[in-house]
């Protein structure tokens, strides 16, 4: 039978026996490795032009790219959950940047296709495109010639890809290590324990303000004692960029990241501008909430305060349950795959030391399956984590027969799937709950979730505009970097934090800001909220008949912009302002809702 524990550990074992001492996953990346280099060589001596005796060459080479940037990121991606569940695991970490390294390998797969693909006309590109191997991911492979043009010469993005791989990735990975390994004594309940930051950030959702404060402080003097090393990492990543976009002739820092989303600047700005708005609305939910707190100010840590001994903790099983229960209210399919990926061990959930802090779902592409990171130690939010993570598990598992290429969606659309599932959780909870203390309780969860990501997401992305802009001149102070930090939170929260509640070190003690592979890791989730509460508000209007309609929109994100799924899906044009707006005012009737239940 299993035991508890073993339910809130996920399973690795059927993936690859033996953890970092796998023989069996040693074969296999010896195996990527080898194939990665012959057809590196392959490609590399092919002629840049289509006849008789190239063509098949050329399919077998794009087949080939395809097949091993999926096999290398299932061994990455496996290396890295050996690392997140240990990481004192310096194995498992040297074998993701071993397969970090391949990565610059396939990309000389890709610059050979590059080259082909700006060498080719029209006529010539679209004929190859449209071979049964390649029309799958037809999206894509369009979408690399379009980036070539805007790109340096193959022979120096070649270059930048290995550079990269063997520096500016590094930073990431120190950063992990660094994050990782740093811990606390936490005294609590007159206990003293040994904290990760993870742990120690979870201490924020406690019901004691003592507590949350505690917790905040000893986070702040944790992370100070790294503060210049990380500052060092955020620099460096930073100035990679920036040198890097320079030679491509990129003039924003948020071209990449555009390039990325497959979004338009027009559709962020609009967003933003729709949130900018109405500050006054959300510093409402806030007045409201201190009142039950029986505060007079409001800090960084009160942000997912509970509202005291209304709040209801779960087992991992009750959470489960829940969440599968109102994921199947909306569509047995969806409700179907999250009993299969938590009785199948796809989550790890223990909430134990030794653990990388935070969450992620990361795909494993050749077994067709996800993993989940989490740590759950009872609470609401953590349970709204779970649902979150499935929801991109559900989504990976949607595309799983489509080509890897055809499976690839941006950031802004992979936080759709996530975000309608925590919405679909929370609405089906709050129609359940009788007594206006549950609602209350639910209906501050709904409001606390717009609230981070008009003000909390918001800061973070102007902390990264106002940091960029900065680092063109050269190398930001730490001391620079806490003042750019409060000015972004200043200017988001607007007069909702006291004067001494804000989080210098935040730029330190977020991941997200360090994390190489996506620039500007923030206003996706913002973009994902909204976007997935309009899809929400169809569900809504159409009922159980939108399942497939969801399903068959999730299908599109991987060879669609954004902009084109939303036209095609919800026949909206994203770049205006009226969708954006429609979304921020069906998030404000929630914060309403909590306003007035709050009165009584």
């Amino acid at each position: 039978m299993t035991t508890e524990t073993n339910k809130m550990r996920w399973d690795l074992e059927s993936i690859f026996p033996g953890g970092s001492d796998s023989a069996e996953f040693e074969q296999f990346r010896k195996d990527v490795a080898a194939e990665i280099k012959a057809a590196v060589e392959k490609a590399q001596g092919l002629p840049l032009e289509l006849d008789t005796k190239t063509f098949d060459k050329w399919i077998d080479t794009f087949s080939a790219l395809q097949d091993l940037k999926m096999r290398r990121s299932h061994a990455e991606s496996f290396a890295y959950c050996l690392a997140s569940q240990d990481v004192s695991d310096d194995k498992a970490m040297v074998i993701v940047d071993d397969m970090m390294s391949l990565y610059a390998e396939t990309e000389a797969i890709r610059s050979a296709i590059e080259e082909l693909a700006l060498a080719l006309d029209d006529e010539a590109w679209s004929k190859l495109i449209a071979h049964p191997k390649l029309k799958g991911a037809a999206f894509y492979w369009n979408e690399l010639r379009d980036n070539a043009r805007l790109k340096m010469e193959p022979r120096m993005e070649k270059l930048a890809t290995e550079l990269a791989t063997n520096g500016y990735h590094g930073w990431n990975l120190l950063y992990a290590r660094l994050s990782g390994d740093l811990t606390t004594e936490f005294e609590e309940g007159g206990k003293t324990k040994t904290l990760s930051m993870g742990q120690l950030s979870n201490k924020f959702s406690s019901p004691d303000r003592n507590t949350r404060k505690s917790a905040f402080e000893k986070l702040e003097s944790t992370w100070k004692t790294i503060e210049p090393l990380v500052a060092m990492e955020l620099n460096s990543q930073a100035g990679f960029r920036l040198s890097l976009y320079k030679a491509r002739g990129w003039e924003s820092p948020m071209f990449e990241p555009l390039l990325m989303g497959r979004v338009k600047q027009e559709t962020v700005n609009a967003m933003w501008d729709a949130i900018a708005v109405v500050q006054p609305r959300i510093a409402g939910y806030i007045n409201a909430k201190k009142k039950i707190l029986g505060i007079d100010d409001f800090k960084w840590y009160d942000q997912t305060a509970p509202l005291g001994d209304i709040e209801k903790s779960y087992t991992y099983d009750e959470a489960c349950d829940f969440v599968v229960k109102h994921l199947t209210s909306f569509s047995s399919d969806l409700g179907d795959f999250a009993r299969m990926a938590i009785d199948k061990r796809w989550i790890e959930a223990e909430d134990r030391s030794g653990k990388r802090a935070g969450g992620y779902c990361t795909g494993l592409g050749v077994v067709k399956q996800s993993r989940i990171f989490m740590t759950f130690s009872g609470n609401y939010e953590e349970m709204m984590t779970l649902a979150h993570e499935l929801g991109h598990a559900y989504h990976s598992w949607v595309l799983r027969d489509r080509d890897y290429f055809g499976r690839a969606y941006s950031m802004l659309l992979a936080e759709t799937a996530s975000t309608f599932n925590e919405r679909l959780v929370t609405d089906a909870a709050l129609a359940e709950v009788k007594d206006d203390a549950g609602r209350l309780s639910l209906l501050d969860k709904m409001a606390q979730e717009h609230f981070t990501m008009f003000c909390n997401i918001r800061a973070r992305y102007l902390f990264d505009s106002a940091f960029y802009e900065e680092r063109k001149k050269g190398t930001v102070p730490k001391e620079r970097l806490n003042e750019i930090m409060v000015e972004a939170q200043k200017k988001a929260f607007g007069k909702i934090l006291a004067d001494d509640g804000y989080h210098p070190l935040f730029w330190a003690s977020k991941l997200h800001f360090s994390e190489t592979s996506v620039p500007f890791y923030n206003y996706p989730y913002t973009f994902g909220h909204l976007f997935a509460g309009g899809i929400y508000s169809r569900a809504k209007q159409e009922g159980p008949a939108f399942a497939e309609k969801y399903r068959a929109l999730l299908m599109d994100t991987g060879s669609m912009t954004c902009e084109d799924v939303a036209a095609k899906h919800l026949g909206v044009d994203l770049s205006s302002g009226e969708f954006w707006n429609e979304a921020v005012g069906r998030a404000l009737e929630d914060i309403d809702n909590f306003i007035e239940l709050a009165k009584k």
